[in-house]
């Protein structure tokens, strides 16, 4: 589990502090100034791509680069609202390995020369407002949103897998990574007290993330 700052500390539940922390970590998010260490090393070289793989994995890496800032936003404003300190913490927890997955999808549009999308800041400050809507409405529900959160990252993941360019093993070896991870949040969070998600709102959270899939890819 990645260190941080905020999981070594006492949790408080002062507000000022809430609105402390919410604005640090909203400004490492969006300059990338993260204190986690990039572990480039577990991830293969890979082979150097054509120019048309090149363009198609960086299109792919900017959608889950935004993706990731959007979990971080939807994490941030749970926290800020969560009224259980266990609940806290494990948004907490699972924010921490979200910034290694953020940090990962922004070393690998560096090496592809591609720019992160310049949409990004606006979907993490809507994302921000997502995640403290839902958290309001209880930690169960907040703890099912994380799991319905993650298993449309998966998804996502999963299409990405199959449209990624067969020599680009470096970006496929990051996804399968973050794959592996979301996958452990969302069960963690069922198995902390969240509640399951009637399969209409997964349909309307898969709707909106079209719309981010789609805007983000070339902008």
């Amino acid at each position: 589990m990645p260190s941080d700052r905020r999981l070594n500390s006492t949790d408080s539940t002062r507000p000022i502090d809430r609105v402390i922390e919410l604005i640090d970590a909203s400004l490492r998010t969006l300059t990338g100034s993260s204190r986690h260490s990039i572990s480039a090393q577990e991830f293969p070289e890979g082979k150097k791509l054509n120019e048309q793989d090149s363009r198609i994995s960086a299109s792919l890496m900017r959608v889950n680069h935004t993706g990731e800032v959007c979990a971080q936003g939807l994490y941030e404003g749970q926290v800020f609202v969560a009224r259980d300190t266990s609940t806290r913490l494990h948004l907490r927890a699972a924010a921490a390995e979200e910034v290694e997955h953020l940090n990962w999808c922004r070393m690998r549009l560096r090496e592809l020369s591609s720019p992160e999308s310049m949409l990004a800041p606006i979907f993490f400050l809507a994302s921000v407002g997502v995640g403290a809507i839902t958290g309001a409405m209880g930690d169960e529900i907040s703890l099912g949103f994380v799991e319905a959160t993650e298993d449309e990252v998966r998804k996502h993941i999963d299409k990405h897998l199959a449209q990624l360019p067969e020599e680009d093993e470096r970006s496929r070896a990051i996804l399968d990574k973050i794959r592996e991870d979301e996958i452990r949040h969302g069960t963690t969070a069922l198995e902390s007290g969240g509640v399951e998600f009637p399969r209409s709102v997964k349909q309307f959270m898969t709707l909106m993330s079209t719309v981010m899939t789609i805007s983000t890819q070339r902008i």
